[in-house]
């Protein structure tokens, strides 16, 4: 007993040396506080491997904001195309009446029907060969005309937004309906003929901004907003009467020649006096 009473008495009196040191005190709060840190981010690395489907943010869950509508994304400007597919194989008959260019390019920008000369608001495009050919649209838009017209044959006309419109006339079949979204690209018509030229199988095209018309050449391969950009001129004229404008064979009187008729009158009235 006397032995058990000294072993237990060694250990007090050495636990009671190791307590009374300064350093054991802090040692026991760092410990202590370092498993209880330990247990918390264990606890928050088991809650964070639950997959949260609600708030899934890379497609595979509902991302859904309550009612608040959709935003859609824009679209990227489109550039003018041409209105077929195969652009090397075309010629372009006859081009837009500007009058700018020289006398003899203005003079083959003319549209004769009736004895009547109009300029030509667009551009004739054909095959090399000859053939008809699918016409497509220059940009995409909503089709606010697809009907048949007793001189332009059938027409087509797409509204693209601010104010720009583009017509295709000549069409010997229609693909398309009032109403329809057409695509950049899509198949439109089939070219053809018309009253006002049956020469030869084209499509009439023209771009207007504002109700009007302005040069397809200069606008192909470039943006909507070059259009929207560009200063809008009238370039369309009055119809040009045939007498006005009458080919380089046919001599008109000259007003020197009137006066001399009129000078030649009296003295043929005086000779008969006499």
């Amino acid at each position: 007993m006397r032995e058990e009473e000294k072993k237990r008495t060694s250990l007090n009196s050495k636990w009671q040396k190791v307590m009374k040191k300064r350093w054991v005190f802090p040692a026991i709060y760092l410990a202590s506080a370092a498993i209880i840190l330990t247990a918390v981010l264990m606890f928050q690395a088991a809650n964070s491997t639950e997959p949260d489907l609600g708030n899934d943010t890379n497609g595979q869950g509902d991302i859904s904001q309550g009612d608040q509508p959709a935003v859609e994304v824009t679209s990227p400007v489109e550039n003018f195309l041409f209105p077929v597919v195969d652009v090397d194989s075309t010629v372009i008959e006859k081009h837009f009446w500007d009058p700018t260019r020289p006398e003899d390019e203005q003079e083959k920008s003319f549209v004769s029907y009736n004895g009547i000369y109009r300029p030509s608001t667009g551009i004739d495009i054909a095959l090399k060969d000859g053939e008809t050919f699918e016409v497509v649209a220059a940009l995409s838009g909503t089709v606010t005309r697809a009907e048949s017209d007793p001189l332009l044959g059938f027409v087509v006309e797409i509204d693209h937004g601010d104010n720009v419109k583009t017509f295709y006339q000549s069409l010997n079949e229609l693909f398309v309906e009032v109403g329809d979204s057409v695509k950049q690209g899509e198949s439109i018509a089939q070219a053809g003929t018309s009253v006002m030229n049956n020469e030869y199988t084209h499509v009439h095209f023209e771009i207007r901004k504002d109700s009007i018309a302005v040069n397809p050449i200069d606008f192909f391969n470039k943006p909507l907003t070059a259009l929207l950009e560009e200063e809008s001129t009238q370039v369309t004229a009055p119809p040009v009467d045939e007498e006005e404008d009458a080919p380089a064979d046919e001599e008109e009187d000259t007003p020197a020649e009137d006066e001399e008729e009129e000078q030649d009158e009296p003295q043929e009235s005086s000779n008969s006096d006499e």
